[in-house]
């Protein structure tokens, strides 16, 4: 039975039933022959633009966007009357939403594409191959289908868009606190952990080198990943990381020249210290009583986030790491052989693994981390300010736990299992999308390989 033709796949088709075979094959020839110099030509115009150049830098169009560029030309051009045009549509569709996703602006996009436009444009009235009116049908065909195309992005970029603005209004509210008044006493134990740390070193290390900084501590991970994200806009919030920033930035520095100064210069030091971390103190408390929970977006079963955030938080993190020049990783995790479970023991006991490995997957995450269950068995962990050797560990060690852990099933019954990871860091793309494609490529590897192993997506050599 043939497909039923969507509204675009049908005027689609009306373009290129309008325009001579010649003219369309001349166009189609153009575009495989010149799409070097056209996509060179569209990001030399981009990169001009101060706020485009702002989302894109040189490197990215050499190391992915340029050749994705070109490819998209040939493709734009390439389909004929009669062929089935659903998929260059499809593909029209998913680059709108890649673009919602990296908040490529549409003006930008439609921007680059009215550039592009000129430049064909202007390749085809230099072609001996068409004669005047074939000519015109030609940069007819060129323009409309630029515009279809850029209308069908807009379409789904305007689509994605608001879903994420809704998101992550959602998220915001939310935030990542899955029961306050707990997380606020986390919070504080991690505070007063960093201060014991600190006043140590301070007493066995008196020239005060290498003090511990607060950025860095659980504290400062969890607040600068997630806190100031949950509460965004509340004047504590930016108490909070302006007190963070003293204290890194000034005092914790200003304790290393002055290991020979008078008792009270040093004394002064540490009020003023103690001034800083008792206004975090005081701040966060006011943001936990001003904060509500939401219960939607976390998993019932494991109280793990769930699918409905996954988008906001990956946008969030993209963003971040490209503000602080930092690497996050992606470790996609799935339960080997969960089905036998459910199937020799019954779903009780499948939904008591489940529990116990999102406990598992909570305790090994570090403040700024982020765990999530997917559905089923397939669970996926974000973990923050990492390298490549960095992720690995983690994901190994995480395997290790799994395999020498014991669950409980109902009626004391007990089992081991195993899980699989597929582990890739995110390289400075825009597009998250493309991380989490390749955690899933290096997870399918993963069970692929003999499952209870961990693979990277890039070379661990």
């Amino acid at each position: 039975m043939s497909r039923q033709l969507t509204q675009p796949a049908i005027a689609w088709h009306d373009m290129l039933g309008s325009v001579s075979v010649q003219a369309r094959e001349v166009v189609c020839q153009m575009a495989a022959q010149h799409r070097r110099e056209l996509a060179t030509h569209f990001y030399e115009q981009m990169l001009q633009d101060e706020e485009a150049s702002r989302l894109i830098s040189h490197d990215q169009v050499k190391t992915w966007l340029h050749s994705a560029m070109m490819q998209w030309i040939a493709n734009l051009f390439a389909v004929k009357s009669g062929d089935d045009v659903q998929p260059l549509i499809e593909q029209q569709t998913r680059i709108g939403e890649g673009h919602a996703r990296i908040d490529v602006p549409v003006h930008l996009v439609l921007r680059g594409a009215g550039q592009l436009k000129v430049a064909f444009v202007a390749l085809l009235r230099q072609s001996p191959m068409l004669d005047a009116g074939q000519r015109l049908e030609a940069l007819w065909l060129v323009s409309q289908a630029i515009d279809m195309a850029m209308q069908i992005m807009s379409q789904a970029y305007g689509k994605s868009h608001d879903r994420n603005s809704r998101a992550e209004e959602a998220y915001r509210l939310f935030s990542v606190i899955q029961n306050a008044a707990a997380e606020q006493e986390r919070q504080r134990a991690a505070m007063l952990d960093w201060e014991n740390l600190l006043m140590f070193e301070l007493a066995i290390n008196p020239e005060g080198t290498s003090l511990p900084q607060i950025r860095a501590s659980e504290f400062g991970l969890w607040f600068r990943h997630k806190g100031a994200h949950a509460f965004e806009g509340a004047r504590e919030t930016d108490i909070i990381l302006q007190a963070m920033d003293a204290i890194d930035m000034a005092l914790l520095p200003g304790f290393a020249p002055l290991q020979n100064a008078a008792p009270e210069v040093r004394v002064q030091q540490l009020r003023d210290l103690r001034e800083q971390t008792s206004n975090i103190g005081f701040s966060l408390e006011a943001l936990f009583q001003q904060s509500g929970e939401l219960e939607s977006g976390r998993d019932v079963l494991t109280r793990l986030l769930n699918r409905k955030f996954l988008p906001v938080v990956l946008s969030k993190v993209v963003k971040v790491a490209v503000q602080q020049a930092s690497y996050f990783a992606v470790l996609a995790i799935d339960i080997d052989y969960f089905k036998k479970v459910n199937d020799t023991y019954g779903h009780e006991a499948g939904d008591m693994v489940l529990q116990q490995l999102g406990s598992m997957l909570v305790s090994s995450c570090r403040g700024g981390d982020y765990t999530f269950r997917l559905g089923g068995e397939e669970f996926l962990m974000i973990v923050v300010d990492v390298t490549a050797a960095n992720a690995l560990k983690v994901a190994e060690k995480l395997r290790q736990q799994v395999q020498d852990f014991v669950f409980n099933l109902p009626g004391e019954q007990t089992l081991k299992l195993s899980i699989s990871v597929g582990a890739a860091l995110n390289d400075g793309h825009p597009d998250y999308q493309r991380t989490l494609n390749q955690a899933d490529e290096a997870l399918y590897k993963a069970k692929h390989n003999g499952r209870n192993r961990v693979e990277a997506a890039w070379s661990a050599h």
